[in-house]
């Protein structure tokens, strides 16, 4: 472990060295976020799963920079142009981009304006130009004609080229314009030529400019959208004086015939070489940086709609919506297995609709059913109104389940293993049905990038995407646990310590020997050994075990622990986790050790008192307003429920059952100013809104969820438009600050 290491991510991330470095031993030991985060609190100083995750990040970096500038010093060495100067300074730099302003001048080039007027020998002129002490250049550039120059004024254009090359590799200008980027450079847009009908829909853009340091990343994702697409041109550029009056300060320090030539090439200097080449710098940082932030956003919804609230293992009816091609409809097990599948056709006006209406009396009488889940697509609300007047003889609650990603799931190689003898159709309502039992269970099978509650996400860097939207699943996962018995291989896969291989081998053992009795009985499993063992088994349970404690969150190594202090309380550990004076006896000091600390024995505790508790919330039925199913019928001044489906940089999409989602904009989402859309809502929340505008031609409805508003689930009445303008943008404060800490922006 590099000690260096150590210390930077421990001042970055403000955290003990103590707690870095053994944060980076566990990394490096095979144990994972999830695992370090839970039952390693003692060593890391309780640090939770996103500071683990960003000491994992920044070590990876860390790694990369030593490797880069191990290259670096081996390539400046092997020319044999190494001073102890150069190499203290690259040894000092964390900073990629100073690492490679050093590298600058050593770095093999290409054939260039400059190594071609080097190679016709014109380097000693450029030299004697620059010193700036000769009042005639043109006399001095006859001494270099021969018969690859012809005139001095080639020969002074080739020197004007070296020098040129000179300026643009001296790294502390490069700093210093870097400095001056950061400060005042500029994002515009135009649009091209012969393309604005084409491309209306950047017309915002066709004329733009907005400081980079304060540009929201959605809008930076647009414009770069729109230029990929062939609309926009757009670039990043600071003062233009400025940018001149810094190179010539530094390099024009005289007042000669050979400071006039200087000066042309320091201005051939800034526009051939040095501007585009901190463009395309800053052109990544700000790419970066907004692929960040709706990475942020994507990972925090998926988060939210992962931790949904689940009905629970309870039978179900889920229907796909349809108009001519009827409902497709599955009935469900509490375990999410298929039952029974048809096509009912409730919105007809004859016998079919009393037909719908048989089949699903019978079939909530057949199977049990405690629940009907309704697709939110396409004749989802006219479906839901339908099957609540049905008089079942007893309670059966009715849910909407938004059904995005659905379709992926059903043509996914996952659904065709799992319904091989069944169409696309029947795959899709299974999916709907398992949504309401156990969100988590059922979208972990689909890819998170399907389930529409992104922002650009097809725009950002997809590694990076992937990365963190897999980190954000195995958190969730981890953080509810699962089922050992019945949990499917794609759920078990995102486990600590497990993934596929060792997930598919575990229902292979369920197959063969039955339900596991105990958390020790996966040592059985096919290669699962010490160390899978250790990360998995805390987050996997057992109902009905030989061990109570095999349906919690305590870990087996402590199970000793437990029973040390059973015994204390004199009684069982069964006992122990069934009544609360036993537990309020307990002295928790009386049981610390070097290898287990008060952290640990206090979440030892809370899980004794709620074994095996689900950290999501209870579900709740949730009514759309009457009368209300499609645009025509929203009207501005209307005050309706709805359900918070997706969150982005600058609002919220609330669907208030119409088919089409309307936009609280960040402006309208809090009386008080709020930099981020989560301060004020989550996803699945329902909310009361205020709607501003209707327009049925784009597609669009505007809401605002300002003043004081009556609870969700009344119906669509009216109340007075205040104020529909939208508030100034918030600055994104996060990016400013992180143009202005400049050195870090580039690491």
């Amino acid at each position: 472990m590099n000690p260096k290491h150590v210390a930077l991510i421990s001042a970055e991330l403000n955290i003990s060295q103590k707690q870095a470095e053994n944060t980076m031993t566990l990394l490096a030991e095979g144990s994972t976020v999830p695992f370090i985060s839970r039952y390693r609190k003692e060593q890391t100083g309780s640090l939770d799963e996103v500071q683990i995750g960003k000491v994992e990040d920044m070590k990876k970096r860390y790694e990369e920079v030593d490797e880069r500038r191990a290259f670096i010093i081996k390539t400046i060495t092997e020319q044999e142009k190494m001073t102890p100067e150069l190499l203290g300074k690259l040894e000092a730099s964390w900073v990629l981009a100073e690492l490679e302003d050093m590298y600058l001048p050593y770095k093999p080039k290409r054939k260039t304006r400059a190594t071609v007027a080097i190679e016709k020998g014109l380097e000693p002129l450029a030299k004697l130009l620059l010193e700036q002490a000769d009042n005639a250049p043109e006399e001095a550039a006859k001494a270099f004609i021969n018969e690859q120059v012809a005139t001095t004024e080639e020969a002074l254009k080739g020197a004007r080229d070296i020098i040129a090359e000179w300026i643009n590799e001296n790294a502390e200008l490069r700093d210093k314009l870097r400095k001056l980027f950061t400060h005042t450079a500029v994002l515009s847009s135009k649009v091209n030529e012969g393309k604005e009908a084409e491309g209306v829909k950047y017309k915002d853009y066709f004329d733009f400019r907005e400081e980079l340091f304060s540009i929201p990343s959605h809008r930076v994702l647009a414009i770069f959208r729109g230029e990929a697409e062939g609309f926009l041109f757009a670039s990043i550029t600071p003062v233009e004086e400025e940018a001149t009056e810094i190179i010539q300060k530094q390099f024009v320090t005289g007042h000669t015939a050979s400071s006039e030539q200087v000066t042309k090439a320091a201005a051939d200097a800034y526009k051939r070489l040095l501007r585009p080449s901190l463009e395309n710098e800053f052109r990544a940082a700000a790419k970066e940086k907004a692929d960040n932030e709706a990475i942020e956003v994507f990972a925090e919804n998926l988060r939210q709609l992962l931790l949904a609230a689940p009905l629970g293992p309870k039978a179900v009816i889920a229907v796909d919506p349809g108009y001519r091609t009827g409902c497709k409809v599955v009935a469900l097990d509490n375990q999410g297995n298929m039952q029974d599948n048809d096509v009912i056709y409730p919105l007809e006006k004859n016998y079919k609709s009393q037909d719908a209406e048989h089949l699903l009396r019978k079939w909530v009488d057949k199977y049990d059913i405690a629940a009907i889940a309704v697709g939110n697509g396409t004749a989802g609300r006219e479906t839901e109104e339908f099957v609540k007047k049905i008089d079942f003889g007893r309670k059966v609650n009715v849910f909407m389940v938004n059904e995005s990603g659905a379709s992926v799931y059903s043509a996914s190689e996952v659904a065709r293993e799992e319904f091989p003898d069944h169409d696309v159709t029947v795959r899709g309502s299974v999916s709907i049905g398992r949504r309401l039992i156990d969100p988590l269970a059922e979208l972990v099978k689909i890819d998170p990038k399907s389930i529409g509650v992104g922002q650009y996400q097809h725009d950002v860097n997809q590694s990076h995407l992937k990365q963190s939207l897999d980190r954000i699943v195995v958190s969730c996962v981890n953080n509810v646990g699962v089922n050992l018995n019945t949990a499917s291989k794609h759920l078990l896969a995102y486990i600590s310590g497990l993934g596929p291989s060792l997930a598919e081998n575990i229902v292979k053992y369920r197959k063969e020997n039955g339900a596991f009795k105990n958390r020790q009985e996966l040592k059985k499993v096919t290669r699962l050994g010490d160390k899978a063992f250790e990360q998995c088994a805390g987050f996997l349970r057992i109902e009905n075990g030989d061990n109570p404690l095999d349906n919690s969150a305590v870990h087996p190594e402590r199970y000793p622990v437990v029973e040390a202090i059973a015994g204390k309380q004199q009684c069982t550990v069964q006992e122990l986790m069934g009544r609360e004076d036993l537990r309020k006896h307990i002295n928790i000091k009386d049981f610390v050790s070097e290898e287990v600390g008060q952290l640990t024995l206090e979440d030892i505790l809370k899980e004794l008192a709620k074994p095996s508790r689900d950290p999501r919330d209870e579900i709740s039925i949730f009514e759309y307003a009457e009368g209300i199913k499609s645009m025509e019928d929203v009207k501005p001044g209307m005050v309706v429920p709805g359900v918070v489906t997706n969150i982005t940089a600058f609002g919220a999409f609330v669907d208030i059952g119409v088919k089409q989602d309307g936009l609280v904009h960040i402006s309208h989402l809090s009386n008080k100013f709020i930099s981020n859309p989560n301060e004020a809502v989550k996803l699945n929340q329902k909310v009361t809104v205020t709607v501003l505008e209707v327009d049925i031609a784009r597609k669009r409805i505007s809401l605002s969820m300002k003043d004081s508003q009556p609870a969700a689930g009344g119906g669509g009445q009216r109340r007075e438009r205040k104020d529909s303008k939208p508030a100034k943008e918030a600055p994104l404060n996060d990016f400013q600050a992180k143009l202005l800490a400049l050195k870090s922006k580039f690491k």
